[in-house]
C-alpha cells in the first residue's frame, strides 16, 4: 500500500464479519485481549527497538488502524487506517521481580483502545541480573489476532537485528489415504460446560503459563500433534468435569483454522475461521485412546477442508446493514446470551511450530520461547493456546475468574499435562 498525503482523509474499511461482531461483544469486566510473550536470552536497546516495530507497523499498514468515528445510527463501524501510530506503542517498565508479572496482568485487564492507532502495545521487560528480555505484546483482538501481530514482530526482528526472519516451511505431510466419513457425534445436544471451580471475588482472568515436552509421534501416525492436544483437551475437560459432579453431556471444542500465507504478504486482521470439535461421552472414558485419536484426527482433516465463512452463515446475518450499529449491537448481544448454553464447551488455538526465527541478532538473540493466550470470556470462560519453539511445548491456560480460581487453574494444569502424555503411549 502506497503511504498517503497526510493532509487527505484516511482511508476507511469496513469492519469485516469478526470484526464486528467482537465490537458488539466486548466486555470491559473480561477485556477480549490476545497477549504475546516472547522470552530473548538478552537485551534489547530501547531505541533500536522502538524504531523498529513502529517501521514495521508501517510495512504492514492494516495494523495501523483506529475506528473511525461515526454517529449512533451509521449502519457501519470502519477502519480508519493511518500513516504513523497515534500513540508510543513500545513502553520499558522499571525492571523489578514483580515487572514481568505486572506486565501480564495489564494485557489482561488492559485492552488497548480502538480509538488510537494501532490497538497494539508492546512492553520490554528486562530481566533481573542478566536474565534475557520478555516481550510482552498486548492485542484488542476486534482488530487483531495473535498470528498477524507475530508476523509484524518477525518483521520489527529482522529489522533490528539484521537477519533472515523469513517463515519457515510447513512441513510436508504425506497425502491422506482415502477415507470414508468421519464418525461425527450429532451437535444437536447442547454442549458440555466447564464444571464451576472455585471463583475468585476480583472479575477478569487468571492466566498460567508453562512449558512442556512436545508429545511424541509414532512414525507415520495417522493423527497430528494438533489431533494429540485437541484430545489432550477433550479429556482434562471430562476428567474435571467428572471430579466436580457434573453430569456426563458431550464436549465441542472450537479450533481456529489459519489458511493465511505466513510470508510478508500476510493479509493483517482477523484471519482464522473457527469449526468446532465434538466428542461423545463416551468416547472420553479412556478405553480406546488410539481410537479417539485417529477419529479425531478424521474429524480435524475434513473440518479444515470444509469451505465456511469465519463464523458462520448466521454471523453475515447479524453484520448485514439492515438496521443502525447500535440497535444490532443490542440484539446480537441478546442472542449470545440465549444462544449461550449452545456455546462450545472450550477453545483450543493451537499456533503450531512458530514459523519465524524472531532473530534479533547480536545481543539479543533468538526467542526461546513464545506463549500466545486467547481471550476466555465467558460463557466458555476457559481456553487453551498452544505453541511450539525450539522443540518445546508452550502452552497458556486462560479463564474467566467468575468461573475458575489460581487453584483451579493448576489442578486443570495437571490433568493436562497428565493427559498429553497418555497420548504417546497408543502405537
Amino acid at each position: 500500500m502506497t503511504t498517503r498525503d497526510r493532509t487527505t482523509t484516511p482511508l476507511r474499511v469496513p469492519f469485516p464479519v469478526v470484526d464486528e461482531v467482537s465490537r458488539h461483544c466486548d466486555r470491559e469486566a473480561e477485556p477480549n485481549t490476545v497477549l504475546i510473550e516472547v522470552r530473548l536470552p538478552g537485551d534489547l536497546d530501547p531505541g533500536r527497538i522502538r524504531k523498529a516495530f513502529t517501521e514495521a507497523l508501517r510495512r504492514h499498514p492494516r495494523a495501523l488502524a483506529r475506528e473511525a468515528p461515526g454517529p449512533w445510527y451509521r449502519r457501519r463501524y470502519e477502519w480508519e487506517l493511518t500513516d504513523e501510530p497515534d500513540v508510543e506503542v513500545v513502553s520499558f517498565p522499571p525492571p523489578g521481580k514483580d515487572a514481568l508479572r505486572d506486565a501480564r496482568s495489564r494485557a489482561l485487564t488492559q485492552a488497548p483502545p480502538l480509538t488510537q492507532s494501532p490497538p497494539v502495545r508492546l512492553e520490554v521487560v528486562a530481566g533481573q541480573d542478566g536474565t534475557g528480555t520478555a516481550l510482552v505484546l498486548t492485542v484488542n483482538h476486534t482488530a487483531l489476532d495473535g498470528p498477524a501481530c507475530l508476523r509484524v514482530l518477525a518483521t520489527a526482528a529482522e529489522l533490528y537485528g539484521g537477519r533472515d526472519n523469513a517463515p519457515a516451511a510447513p512441513p510436508v505431510r504425506p497425502p491422506d489415504a482415502p477415507q470414508g466419513p468421519p464418525d461425527t457425534p450429532s451437535n444437536w445436544a447442547p454442549p458440555a460446560r466447564v464444571a464451576r471451580g472455585t471463583p475468585e471475588a476480583t472479575p477478569g482472568n487468571g492466566l498460567l503459563l508453562t512449558e512442556l515436552a512436545l508429545p511424541h509421534r509414532p512414525k507415520g501416525s495417522p493423527y497430528t500433534v494438533n489431533d494429540q492436544l485437541m484430545v489432550t483437551t477433550a479429556l482434562t475437560i471430562a476428567h474435571w468435569n467428572r471430579e466436580h459432579g457434573a453430569a456426563r453431556r458431550p464436549l465441542r471444542i472450537t479450533m481456529p483454522v489459519d489458511d493465511r500465507p505466513r510470508d510478508a504478504a500476510m493479509p493483517i486482521g482477523n484471519g482464522t475461521r473457527l469449526v468446532e470439535v465434538p466428542f461423545a461421552p463416551g468416547e472420553l472414558d479412556g478405553g480406546d485412546l488410539r481410537g479417539l485419536l485417529r477419529r479425531t484426527a478424521l474429524r480435524t482433516r475434513a473440518l479444515k477442508a470444509q469451505p465456511r465463512p469465519q463464523l458462520g452463515h448466521g454471523a453475515r446475518l447479524l453484520t448485514s446493514p439492515w438496521a443502525p450499529v447500535a440497535c444490532r449491537a443490542a440484539f446480537t448481544r441478546g442472542l449470545r446470551r440465549v444462544a449461550a448454553p449452545w456455546t462450545s464447551t472450550t477453545l483450543l488455538s493451537n499456533i503450531g511450530r512458530i514459523p519465524y526465527a524472531l532473530d534479533f541478532g547480536d545481543g539479543a538473540g533468538r526467542a526461546s520461547a513464545v506463549w500466545f493466550s486467547a481471550p476466555a470470556q465467558m460463557p466458555r470462560g476457559l481456553t487453551f493456546t498452544t505453541a511450539s519453539t525450539a522443540g518445546r511445548l508452550h502452552l497458556a491456560l486462560r479463564w474467566s475468574r467468575t468461573l475458575l480460581g489460581h487453584g483451579d487453574g493448576d489442578r486443570l494444569l495437571d490433568l493436562f499435562s497428565h493427559h498429553l502424555h497418555t497420548t504417546e503411549a497408543t502405537e
